[in-house]
């Protein structure tokens, strides 16, 4: 399936729509603008296994540019708009764009015009504002000769260094032809025509893109939040009868710290399926969720590389709790340091082998490291975990993240899905810092519910939180405070940024 389909047997079904109703597209439109669209990235020279990049807060526009390079056989970079125009320059050189879609409401945008020399490609042009309606208004409504069909290559958030390009093999297909990952979400999770989505986080995030667009071939309709609110979102479920929405833990979080009152205030009922990933979630989280929107939620483990994914159901996750699910089409191998294969519940680090092939772009060093050293169709997002006697699998934390304190591993996650339970608790990341005798020791910096709570009393309370509930050695022997954590607007924590303060 493909929005075309739609555009002829549902022209006035709305696409998207702007969660305040300032703004829509109907299926019949996006079809005229995406070929309009196609047309002039040909009038570019742009062809197909080019790359463009869209720098774009989420909004109609994203849609209508993404569907044309979908047609046009690019590849289609999405870029944070939290980014600096010096991460947007090096997006856009090491995936060798040459057009950026971009907006005044991006903050840096103007400061990438104005040093547009440091760009590499000589071909870039940069369009802001209402220019991409001006510069498509000329071209044929009617598709390009030579479609093919185009794929987003979605750069990592860089959360332990620069983003990298995950890039996969074109198709070669047309644009239109049916798409093995549309089929499956249909089964799923029945997306139609009478299916409305919500999408929380930003469209230029994997996970929020391929569940607004895919959803779009098969018929739905797309409600876009400009960014993510947890009353708003209520609101929003019950003002458009949404049936499906992809989330994130952290945005469960923040829903259960509502007041009840409020929690209570919105009709829910039409939601079918809620859908999270992206963090292992807090096992008192999830049966807090369920208790409240009812056995509907599912979770996944994927990463935009593609290259394996498990899933879960919410009656089998009550059976299972903390479990990510089973293997969908890939095969798990759970390997120590030396790629040896470890047993059944001891942690080590995730394999996939028989999942889609990929590369990190420009990187050939961060592939091969992505690859297991004997099985070379093995390839890992450098996640630790482990597998039950029933093959399901329950992640630990980043191979990245783990602490080192004494010869002994630790795992940050476990501490912070204990943190952010507690009431004073408003978000909370926990690193090791320089131990010159133990090497690393664990240090939580909490971002307190109330400001004025912060200081040595609240630290001592939280401390002595966690020795009542994990072993010792995993708790942090000291907290700070910090007003706002820095996170991305998908809920991922830029870790490294509150490491670095420590160990620079």
């Amino acid at each position: 399936m493909h929005p075309r389909v739609f555009a002829k047997t549902h022209p006035d079904h709305l696409a998207t729509i702007l969660a305040d109703g300032s703004r829509s597209l109907r299926y019949a439109e996006l079809e005229t603008r995406a070929n309009k669209g196609a047309h002039y990235f040909r009038s570019l020279g742009i062809d197909n296994g080019d790359a463009i990049g869209i720098w774009l807060p989420n909004g109609i526009e994203f849609f209508e540019v993404y569907w044309a390079a979908q047609r046009a056989g690019v590849y289609i970079c999405p870029i944070s708009t939290q980014l600096t125009a010096e991460d947007a320059a090096y997006i856009l050189n090491d995936s060798g764009a040459k057009l950026v879609v971009t907006d005044i409401l991006v903050k840096s945008a103007q400061e990438l015009l104005d040093r547009k020399s440091s760009l590499i490609s000589d071909t870039l042009v940069i369009l802001e504002g209402t220019q991409w309606t001006e510069a498509i208004a000329p071209f044929p409504e009617k598709p390009i000769a030579d479609e093919r069909a185009g794929y987003q290559m979605v750069y990592s958030s860089g959360t332990t260094g620069r983003p990298k390009g995950v890039r996969v093999p074109l198709s070669d297909e047309a644009a239109d032809a049916p798409m093995v990952r549309a089929k499956l979400m249909q089964q799923s999770f029945g997306f139609d025509e009478h299916s409305v989505l919500l999408t929380p986080a930003p469209l230029y995030h994997a996970a929020p893109l391929i569940f607004s667009t895919i959803p779009q071939r098969l018929g739905a309709t797309i409600v876009i939040m400009p960014k993510f609110d947890a009353e708003d979102m209520l609101r929003l479920i019950e003002k458009y009868r949404v049936t499906f929405v992809q989330m994130v833990p952290t945005m469960f979080v923040r829903l259960l710290k509502l007041p009840k009152a409020v929690r209570e205030r919105y009709d829910i009922s039409s939601l079918q399926n809620v859908l999270h990933a992206a963090a292992p979630c807090p096992i008192e989280t999830k049966r807090q969720m369920l208790d409240w929107f009812g056995p509907i939620i599912s979770e996944y483990y994927a990463g935009s590389e593609g290259n394996g994914s498990t899933a879960i159901g919410p009656l089998e996750w009550l059976e299972k709790p903390g479990s990510v699910g089973k293997a969908q089409g890939a095969t798990i191998h759970i390997c120590g340091e030396n790629g040896e294969e470890l047993p059944v519940g001891e942690d080590g680090l995730i394999y996939f082998a028989g999942g889609e092939d990929f590369e990190y772009l420009n990187d050939p060093q961060k592939t091969k490291d992505s690859r297991h050293p004997e099985h070379p169709n093995w390839s890992t997002l450098g996640d630790i975990g482990h597998v039950d006697e029933d093959g399901y699998l329950y992640l630990t934390d980043r191979k990245s993240f783990m602490i080192i304190s004494g010869g002994v591993n630790i795992y940050p996650q476990e501490v912070e899905n204990l943190l952010v339970q507690h009431p004073d608790v408003d978000d909370v990341a926990v690193i090791g810092i320089p131990n010159a005798d133990m090497g690393e020791e664990v240090k939580a910096v909490v971002q307190p519910k109330n400001w004025d709570q912060s200081g040595k009393a609240l630290a001592d309370r939280l401390i002595e939180h966690c020795r009542t509930n994990l072993s010792h050695y995993k708790c942090p022997q000291s907290i700070d405070f910090d007003r706002k954590l820095p996170r991305h607007e998908t809920g991922k924590l830029y870790k490294q940024e509150v490491r670095k303060r420590y160990w620079s």
